[in-house]
């Protein structure tokens, strides 16, 4: 496994294991997006090979220091990093450019090389993206969170037109060109959305903003959405990525066994290949029990798939999981949507009970995924010593 992967596995399991739950918008999403925009710009400005995977450690690592503070979080993100690479062996040069590349990524620091260039474009690809009100509002429900900060719509949209106009740029020649134009767009978008806020509030009346206060009590927040729609799109993402893996598994052991069945089972029976008997079960044995155990790993547990009134009545049924309701009539589903829809508790606790199973599914899956790739690790080793030893043994 390389250095890259070591760091991608390291950061996702201690977001997984150390990062508050508060922290919705500074997350292994957003880290992932950064490191895919750092390894777009860099490919893009012709950056060699061994720069390309230290801007990318410093992109998987730029914020791993959340877990300890949000306050001055580039200086733990770089302790972690220091303390994670010399356990890998990286060189120490190499590691000084790493800790320069998190620390740009602060706000308000200027870069100076290319590379620092580089990651702080990455690091700021959102005010380009096209779900960027989306993201920022998700920025807003972690400020709530973690800091008690509040905002009203004009508030956010004036803080956002600030940071767009004043606060940022893009400093490298890719950014400058694709990314600056996109910039621009949502920058035009919150332009517009505060004069529509200017011309509201002018023409309310104080009886309209009580009331649309009222019904704002009792709507769920955007970000609070926002939260539950990315969560489940990284759950999905992660469920995909568990399933490729095992599928590769399949496959790498399949063609073992496909290569032993042809090539070394029929000369087994010859006295002069009696010393390849045993490696040769061996490594065959190993990739059936990986084989089993991947199987395992990507196996559907299918449910009963019905549900009585009573069970909506006692808000006992998760509707948003297609187990549930399979075999119910078209009809009696839509009734029981409608029922959970009318009530935003039992609405929102199928989401954190979907969530939270789908959580355990995964956990079941990489579970199961680890154990296969042990065994399969074990496997080519001892079968591979047995080789050596039957040829020296002859």
């Amino acid at each position: 496994m390389s250095v890259v992967q070591k760091a991608e596995s390291y950061v996702f399991n201690l977001f997984k294991d150390k990062l508050s739950p508060d922290y919705i918008y500074h997350n292994f999403n957003h880290t992932l997006r950064v490191v895919n925009n750092a390894k777009l710009i860099a490919s893009e400005e012709g950056v060699g090979e061994e720069d390309f995977e230290a801007l990318v450690l410093a992109a998987w690592l730029h914020d791993a220091g959340y877990v300890v503070s949000d306050n001055e979080h580039e200086e733990e993100s770089c302790k972690l990093a220091v303390e994670f690479l010399r356990e890998n062996n990286y060189p120490e040069d190499r590691i000084s450019l790493i800790e320069s590349l998190i620390r740009v990524t602060k706000l308000g620091v200027e870069p100076q090389t290319h590379l620092e260039k580089i990651i702080k474009d990455a690091d700021c690809c959102h005010f380009a993206d096209k779900n960027y009100c989306n993201l920022s509002e998700l920025l807003r429900a972690e400020w709530k969170l973690t800091h008690h900060k509040e905002f009203t719509d004009m508030e956010w949209a004036t803080v956002n037109r600030h940071v767009l106009s004043i606060k940022h740029r893009f400093f490298t020649d890719y950014a400058q060109k694709n990314l600056q134009p996109l910039k621009e767009k949502n920058l035009a978008d919150i332009q517009l959305a505060i004069a529509k806020l200017e011309k509201d509030s002018k023409k309310s009346s104080k009886e309209k903003i009580n009331k649309k206060k009222l019904e704002k009590l009792d709507r769920p927040e955007r970000g609070i959405d926002t939260m539950f729609r990315i969560t489940l799109n990284n759950h999905t993402r992660l469920s995909d990525i568990a399933d490729s893996k095992a599928n590769i598994l399949l496959s790498v052991n399949a063609i073992i066994i496909s290569i032993s069945l042809s090539t070394l089972i029929p000369k087994l029976d010859s006295p002069n290949n009696a010393h390849l008997i045993i490696p040769t079960l061996v490594m065959m044995l190993f990739s059936v029990v990986s084989i089993v155990f991947a199987i395992l790993s990507t196996r559907p547990k299918v449910t009963s798939g019905t549900f009585t009134r009573k069970d909506i009545e006692d808000k006992k049924v998760n509707l948003l999981f297609f187990g549930n309701f399979y075999k119910m009539p078209l009809g009696e589903y839509e009734w029981a949507v409608n029922e959970m829809m009318k009530d935003r508790d039992y609405l929102y606790n199928s989401m954190i009970k979907d969530l939270y199973f789908l959580g355990l599914v995964l956990h079941r899956k990489y579970k199961l995924l680890r154990i296969t790739y042990t065994i399969f690790m074990i496997g080519i080793i001892v079968s591979v010593a047995l080789f050596i030893y039957a040829f020296k043994m002859m």
